[in-house]
């Protein structure tokens, strides 16, 4: 193919009702163009001479091996490590304090356990594990564990590697960077990896929000940052539900700044703590 076929109308409508069907995000018109551009390759790889050609080929696939990689194509993987530092800020302020006081009392074990839900590439993970650590570590026998899910199977097996440019991480205190990371040398040259004390402790899994499959602990603190602004009222209802039953009372659930929980939080027994925080009742 020498030129991209047109996305029609139809062609456009057709692909937004199967991602919304799979993952309840809603497309717009204004992601028309996004939808063309970043199924141009799977058309020009497959030799697919129109979109609905490829359309066709999707929906038949049995083995969903296709309908993953267009799903991988479509959904948008914009991550880093320790975005939205406010947040990172309360869990130093506010909540390790609290968990501090409660283990020396003996009103908890000496645990926590974190959900980071629509994790992409692993960075922000990786961020909860190595930030728990290096202000709870000294608590004896602590036990820590981060579940991390997000619905494209290739962004899962990326962050399950751990391995990053150098350019990611170069922001990060280099103290930082010494205990958690290991620099590539030779043909790895440019590219660091997450130690292996820190892997161990994140788990990761394909997994969708609009789905009952959730990790199986109750969480002390769910991540779900820029992934309902994606979903339609319905969508966010059916994704809030699922993540509050996962939290534990007094647990915490951090959206993006740009979201709102508005009257979902009361209907849901969330309490507003601060912007984009909330804690379950």
């Amino acid at each position: 193919m020498n030129s991209t076929p047109e996305l029609t109308e139809r062609d456009f409508q057709i692909f937004r009702e199967l991602v919304y069907r799979h993952t309840g995000i809603h497309l717009h018109e204004g992601k028309r163009q996004l939808v063309k551009t970043r199924l141009s390759k799977r058309l020009r790889q497959g030799g697919f001479p129109s979109f609905r050609h490829y359309y066709e080929h999707l929906v038949m696939d049995r083995t969903g091996e296709e309908l993953s990689r267009f799903l991988d194509a479509i959904t948008t993987n914009l991550t880093g490590f320790f975005r939205e530092p406010a947040h990172f800020d309360f869990l130093k302020e506010e909540l390790y304090p609290k968990i501090r006081r409660e283990v020396e009392h003996r009103i908890r074990p000496a645990s926590i356990v974190f959900w980071s839900a629509g994790c992409s590439t692993g960075e922000e993970p990786y961020s909860l594990a190595i930030h728990a650590m290096d202000h709870l570590g000294d608590l004896p026998g602590l036990q820590l564990a981060v579940h991390a899910t997000d619905i494209s199977q290739e962004a899962i097996r990326k962050a399950a590697k751990g391995i990053y440019p150098l350019s990611r991480v170069r922001s990060l205190p280099k103290s930082l960077l010494r205990r958690h990371f290991l620099k590539g040398t030779g043909p790895q040259k440019g590219l660091v990896r997450v130690k292996p004390h820190l892997r161990g402790m994140v788990r990761f899994q394909c997994g969708n929000l609009l789905e009952c499959s959730l990790p199986p602990d109750e969480m002390d603190v769910i991540f779900c940052r820029n992934v309902m602004i994606y979903f339609d009222r319905e969508s966010q209802h059916r994704a809030l539900r699922n993540l509050v039953s996962a939290l534990r009372p007094g647990g915490y659930l951090f959206v993006g700044h740009a979201e709102s929980l508005s009257t979902n939080k009361l209907q849901m027994g969330l309490d507003y703590v601060r912007p984009s925080i909330y804690r379950k009742r």
